[in-house]
């Protein structure tokens, strides 16, 4: 994630690498007792014409960042890598625009770009939308640079695509000549700013349309990415100077999630799962990473205000000591923090409907968990910031037909999180009308997203086509892809579709 090399850096390059990897240290393993001075070194450092490059992922989970500060930390990281880029000889301009010059008559010609073509979060949310395209309106194409897991997803991905490359072993201009040469008209970075990510491959003007798309909740701070996906929640109309691409808004939620089929695997009951008969369940099961003392201090306030409760936690071995000590210092015995092991998708699937609420982070929501939660039918409450990723979690709750869970304080998520746990009728009621509906919700309606998708894909491609520059699309406002157009009965447009042989 950090690509340093420090064997060819000053030794204030080393200082800033080391103070970097400091940092990335003590998030994940919930080290918190310098937290509060991370967002004034960074803005220090930003402000700084020589001072250190931030990778820019890491400020999406630091407090205190608004989504400005992740802009202008965006375009510098990439400034540097792109000096670099230039420095260490690499032939051809780093190019912002592409030349409009004719194309064969067809489906638009879709690639995709990641290194998570395998068991990965991304690849479990995009997997049915993939399947779902229809071959006379787009033709897909893959680019590979990571590893196959061996674990399956890779194959069943393989099936959804016209072809499927494996890049790993490209530079970045052998893989845009390749891209160029299969004629790709869109393509579609699925990594943005995240660990093993080939963004340097965008620079090259690979295609004609460039569009960042679900693995990187942010900016690219360039403008070789013409296109951001999004939706109206996650990026509102009037936070749109704080991207440097023009927002591309889905109908409803951004984020792509079939219906995943209901796992064979009955509930374990609570003595399997290491939990207390008979206790509240609060969960979270993002990454220690996301943790911050604020929201820390929350769940232990809930702890103690709710007799017997626990808080169930993904395990993380570097952060469980830490988690546990925190929770001694807030008055919270420790043993009430449990914490459950990795498990593969449907076991795991299968042991969500256990917790009684989900409980979100901020300012980095829960993404990939949180839409498994909801569709287990597990209610969750999130607090709704500013940023891109700390939205996320609203606009999954809007497009499952819960927006009566989203709050935008600490103390109204608190205060919702606690009536809840306190009122278990109206917790049950919760329950009871969201199981009742999720399953029309426009969040796992796949068909009617990738119906959406195809045609904003349309819309970006008839802009280039008549020369005109990106500019905001919202899906939204369309007549066949808004609110009024999903519909009461998604089961049959699944069945209609068919699930594909997998």
């Amino acid at each position: 994630m950090l690509h340093s090399r420090m064997h060819t850096e000053s030794r204030a390059d080393v200082s800033a690498s080391r103070q970097i990897l400091h940092y990335v240290r003590r998030r994940a393993w919930c080290e918190w007792d310098d937290f509060d001075l991370w967002p004034d070194r960074v803005r220090a450092d930003l402000a700084r014409a020589d001072g250190p490059v931030w990778p820019p992922f890491l400020l999406l989970a630091m407090p205190g960042i608004d989504a400005a500060t992740q802009r202008s930390c965006a375009t510098r990281w990439l400034e540097a890598r792109l000096a670099r880029f230039q420095a260490e000889g690499s032939p051809g301009d780093v190019a912002t625009g592409a030349a409009v010059l004719p194309r064969p008559a067809g489906p638009l010609k879709i690639g995709y770009l990641s290194g998570d073509f395998h068991q990965h979060a991304t690849a479990l949310l995009m997997v049915e939308m993939l399947e779902a395209h229809r071959a006379g309106h787009v033709e897909l194409y893959a680019y590979s640079h990571g590893k196959n897991d061996g674990k399956g997803m890779r194959e069943r991905l393989m099936a959804a695509f016209h072809r499927f490359n494996d890049i790993a072993g490209l530079s970045d201009l052998e893989a845009a000549a390749l891209i160029r040469d299969d004629g790709v008209d869109i393509l579609v970075d699925l990594k943005g700013y995240t660990e093993g990510s080939r963004t340097m491959l965008l620079a090259h003007r690979a295609a004609p349309v460039q569009v960042s798309f679900l693995g990187y909740p942010g900016t690219s701070g360039q403008g070789f990415v013409d296109y951001l996906i999004s939706d109206r929640f996650v990026t509102p109309a009037a936070a749109a100077t704080d991207y440097s691409e023009a927002l591309a808004c889905m109908p409803h939620s951004y984020q792509p999630h079939g219906r995943v089929a209901d796992t064979d695997l009955a509930l374990p009951d609570r003595a399997g799962l290491g939990l207390p008969e008979g206790a509240f369940v609060f969960a979270c099961f993002n990454q220690a990473w996301k943790f911050t003392p604020q929201v820390f201090d929350v769940w232990c306030s809930l702890l103690n205000e709710v007799p017997g409760s626990v808080l169930w936690l993904l395990d993380d071995p570097h952060a469980r000591g830490n988690l546990r000590n925190e929770a001694l210092a807030r008055g919270v015995l420790p043993d009430r923090l449990i914490f459950a092991p990795g498990l593969p998708q449907a076991e795991h699937l299968a042991r969500l409907p256990a917790i009684d609420l989900m409980l979100d982070t901020w300012p980095y929501n829960a993404h990939t968990t949180a839409s498994d939660a909801l569709w287990a039918g597990v209610p969750l409450v999130t607090c709704a910031g500013s940023t891109f990723a700390s939205r996320v979690a609203g606009g999954l709750l809007l497009a499952a037909g819960l927006p009566e869970a989203i709050t935008t304080t600490p103390e109204a998520y608190r205060a919702l999180a606690l009536s809840l746990a306190r009122d278990p009728s109206c917790l049950a009621d919760l329950r009871t009308r969201f199981a009742s509906s999720r399953r029309a919700a426009a969040l796992f309606n796949v068909v009617a997203y990738t119906g959406a998708l195809e045609a904003m894909y349309a819309r970006m491609w008839a802009r280039h086509e008549s020369g005109l520059a990106p500019v905001a699309i919202d899906m939204a406002d369309d007549a066949g892809y808004g609110a009024a157009a999903v519909s009461g009965e998604p089961w049959t447009l699944k069945l209609a579709w068919g699930a594909s042989g997998h």
